[in-house]
């Protein structure tokens, strides 16, 4: 572990930075997530946090100078005293030093200028105040006076005051406590987590979407069951999710019991984490059983049921989504169609597989295929390791099949090759009732494999179903426009 500050700041844009804040007889530190990250060797993100004792707007425009940058570059903020320049492929941010003080109903601060002692004290966490300093007359010197290389050597997650008072003041840092935790695999220190407890009924004066956005980054993490454990144990998850927490506990009728849902979920989702980046893949997986708790029932013959929790879940999605504000979008239509689908390829892998079963699958997952079969590769969870090799095997033979389907058919989001338009224009008729019956028909008999894709297969059939409906053609199939 990377100790000695002149190690954190070896990139050559540090002293040049020093040197513009020389300049103008100002000190200036790299703070924050940079100096963490560096410490810990994790790659570092292209942002640095620069904070100066006076102006960060004016050092902003000094080092804009140092590398001969026009001033309309810098980006000022001047309601926040901030001010952000790129330079090559870094993104800095500079502000200058300050204390903050808090009132009970916003997480809005009061800000007056303030020390470097000031700042690091308004931090959130004991690894996130460690500071750098940047003039060359003290080049290189560590300010750490909360111990955060100590908890990071420890693996320890701590606030530099009091906790209660830092997650009163601003109720963000409590999700934020939880986010690096789960990020580093970290611990948060014992008073810190009572905090958690005690402090959570402040998250109410916190919009949705911050909240959100943590939640995101939490289930990003390379193991987000942790996270979701956490929030969990320090009874802030039934406050942002309660629909999750719903999945908890066993129910046991006759001797018989089911899994716990909750702890299955946190399973498929850490299963999938492991071979999507995708955030919303890693929704589907979330709320791939989330209604569950809804549709259970116990059956003396068959032991507990959730018949129809794929159906009732996708509709749940819109709803969830538009309380957490998340996207409404195309996004939102990918997690319900892989919520609505997520049992089909798994009932296909416990029966005979025909190509008629496939087809429809291929039909009705289009693009979403591979995620999917991916989701659906997760939610297969037991204690008994044969048991999934057995299932992932099954699985595997499912694939293979779809793909021979695929390849043979060209069935992933297929049109009919026979659209309304032909339709109307061969019977001579309008818009109406029949052009949809006529529609389906030929999209089932293609399904089912009754005819191919192809207009001289489907010409036949569309007639046929047009005759049963009473209409004639009034054109031949060499006649269409």
């Amino acid at each position: 572990m990377i100790k000695t500050g002149k190690e954190i700041i070896e990139n050559p844009i540090f002293a040049r930075i020093g040197a513009a804040a020389d300049r103008l007889g100002v000190d200036a530190y790299v703070i924050g997530g940079y100096v963490r990250d560096v410490i810990l060797g994790r790659d570092t993100k292209k942002d640095i946090d620069v904070v100066c004792i006076g102006s960060g707007i004016n050092l902003a425009e000094e080092v804009a100078r140092e590398f001969n940058m026009p001033e309309h570059q810098v980006s000022i903020f001047k309601n926040f005293g901030t001010a952000m320049l790129k330079v090559e492929d870094w993104d800095l941010e500079f502000v200058g030093a300050r204390k903050e003080s808090y009132q009970r109903d916003s997480r809005k601060p009061l800000v007056q200028e303030g020390t470097l002692e000031d700042d690091q004290n308004r931090r959130d966490f004991t690894i996130n105040a460690m500071a750098v300093q940047l003039n060359q007359a003290h080049w290189g010197k560590l300010l750490d006076p909360f111990d955060g290389l100590k908890d990071l050597e420890a693996r320890i997650l701590r606030t530099p005051l009091e906790p209660k008072i830092t997650f009163s003041d601003d109720p963000l840092r409590m999700m934020r406590a939880v986010r690096f935790a789960a990020q580093l695999g970290f611990d948060i220190y014992p008073e810190t987590f009572e905090a958690l407890q005690v402090e959570k009924s402040r998250l109410e004066i916190i919009s949705m979407e911050r909240i959100s956005e943590e939640l995101n980054k939490i289930i990003l993490c390379p193991k987000p069951s942790y996270g979701f454990l956490l929030l969990d144990a320090c009874g802030i998850l039934p406050i942002i999710f309660p629909e999750f927490v719903k999945l908890k506990g066993v129910d046991t009728e006759e001797g018989k019991g089911h899994k716990d849902n909750f702890y299955h979920t946190l399973q498929v989702l850490d299963n999938i984490s492991k071979h999507s980046d995708d955030l919303w893949w890693r929704w589907a997986a979330i709320l791939h059983d989330i209604a569950k708790p809804a549709t259970k029932r116990f059956d003396p013959k068959k032991g507990w049921t959730f018949h129809g929790h794929e159906e009732m879940g996708a509709r749940q999605v819109p709803t969830i989504f538009k309380r957490l504000k998340l996207p409404l979008n195309e996004k939102m239509k990918l997690v319900q169609k892989l919520v609505r689908l997520h049992l089909r390829p798994i009932a296909l892998s416990k029966e005979e597989i025909t190509d008629a079963a496939l087809r429809r699958l291929l039909f009705e997952a289009g693009e979403e295929l591979e995620a999917l079969m991916t989701l659906c590769r997760a939610d297969i969870t037991s204690k008994n390791g044969d048991k999934v090799k057995r299932y992932l095997k099954n699985f595997d033979k499912v694939e293979e099949k779809l793909k021979e389907v695929e390849e043979k058919d060209s069935l992933r989001n297929f049109q009919p090759v026979i659209s309304g338009e032909i339709i109307m224009q061969v019977f001579d008729i309008g818009p109406g009732r029949e052009i949809g019956l006529i529609k389906v028909a030929i999209r089932e008999a293609i399904l089912e494999g009754q005819i191919k894709n192809d207009l001289a297969s489907a010409w036949d059939f569309m007639l046929e179903e047009g005759s049963k409906l009473g209409l004639s053609p009034q054109i031949q199939i060499n006649d269409l426009n």
